[in-house]
């Protein structure tokens, strides 16, 4: 990526969630991430499908691409102009939009606009450890607070003696 975050630089709790909203967590970040997940790589197919402001999301491309989600190239059929693709960061987003898509499907549309299959049947995913094969539960996850100071509960300042 071109910009990285120090969480200790954020308000409140250090925190990689807010470092990353902070890059991606705008109204038209994720769903122009999504059109050039899709294929739409022009600002135009990227604009007809968010329903964007052209202002605002010509801004956020330019963020995206400042910030190494997005990288602009030329086109293949049309090598004067430049579209948007993914990065190696932009294309690891494909699990966050997915797992967004699913709570969105739940709670917060009316019914879901689009289905994901897997070969001939809905797509079912779950989270594996990559280093033991376990499947992930999140009463098997701990917290482990590595910047000084701070704990679950919030910041404790060092007791004075």
């Amino acid at each position: 990526m071109t910009t990285r975050i120090d969480p200790r630089d954020l308000p409140g709790r250090p925190c990689s969630l807010a470092a990353a909203l902070k890059i991606v967590g705008d109204r038209w970040a994720l769903p122009a991430i999504r059109e050039v997940m899709l294929g739409n790589h022009r600002f135009r197919q990227i604009a007809k499908n968010t329903g964007a402001p052209t202002d605002r999301l010509a801004a956020r491309l330019k963020a995206l691409v400042e910030n190494g989600v997005l990288e602009r190239r030329p086109l293949p059929d049309d090598g004067q102009r430049q579209g948007y693709y993914l990065t190696r960061a932009g294309r690891e987003l494909a699990d966050v939009t997915s797992a967004l898509m699913s709570w969105g499907d739940r709670w917060a549309v009316t019914s879901p606009p689009v289905r994901m299959r897997h070969k001939d049947h809905d797509l079912v995913v779950h989270t594996v450890c990559g280093v033991c094969g376990d499947t992930v539960r999140n009463t098997d996850v701990q917290r482990e607070d590595i910047t000084p100071g701070w704990t679950a509960a919030g910041f404790e300042e060092p007791a004075r003696s």
